[in-house]
């Protein structure tokens, strides 16, 4: 942690005075000669490759907070979100966290997910999950525009139905994981699913 902390700090100080010297240039640097220009850019470049590298620290610590709060089920991790919200807000919620709405694939990680949310959000409660028919109705799709090959519907409810107005999807814990066509608009907690690289 104190190395990550080191690399950041000097990072930041390359960043500023390159920065810096681009701002405010010296009659050296106007007079450079072609051993000093290559001299820059190979500190730039070093400074460049530094910068990625925190960036790629900074994804994998947020990825393994990620996974500490929420649950690994077959090489990605859930972390539930108990605030209520229409699919649309959970939605864009889970990319700014660097994730998708959960979408399960299987029935095996349907039971876990059907089980974390009864764990992390409690009996009985419903998830938006990153499936509707937006597109088409009754075309059922994941967030990247595949069609689901999975499915989970529950059967009691005729669901889904044929109805312009039910485009996206829950997995309702209260049914044992299974899927309800919805309201876009209705509020419901979510699951956000991360892909552990």
């Amino acid at each position: 942690m104190e190395f990550r902390r080191t690399c950041l700090v000097f990072g930041i100080l390359l960043l500023v005075n390159c920065s810096f010297q681009q701002a405010f240039p010296t009659k050296r640097m106007v007079k450079k000669d072609e051993g000093k220009g290559a001299a820059i850019e190979e500190l730039q470049k070093q400074i460049n490759d530094i910068v990625q590298d925190l960036n790629i620290m900074k994804e994998q610590q947020a990825l393994q907070s990620v996974c500490l709060k929420g649950v690994k089920v077959h090489g990605k991790c859930f972390l539930a979100e108990p605030l209520k919200k229409s699919y649309h807000t959970a939605f864009d919620d889970c990319i700014a966290l660097g994730g998708v709405l959960g979408t399960p694939l299987s029935k095996d990680q349907n039971d876990q997910l059907s089980d974390y949310v009864h764990q992390s959000i409690g009996p009985g409660e419903q998830i938006w999950l990153g499936i509707s028919d937006m597109v088409t109705e009754g075309n059922w799709m994941d967030q990247t525009g595949n069609s689901i090959l999975y499915k989970n519907w529950d059967s009691g409810s005729r669901s889904p139905k044929t109805d312009r107005s039910q485009n996206c999807v829950i997995l309702s814990e209260a049914t044992g994981g299974k899927w309800l066509d919805k309201n876009c608009r209705e509020e419901k907690a979510s699951v956000c699913e991360f892909n552990i690289v």
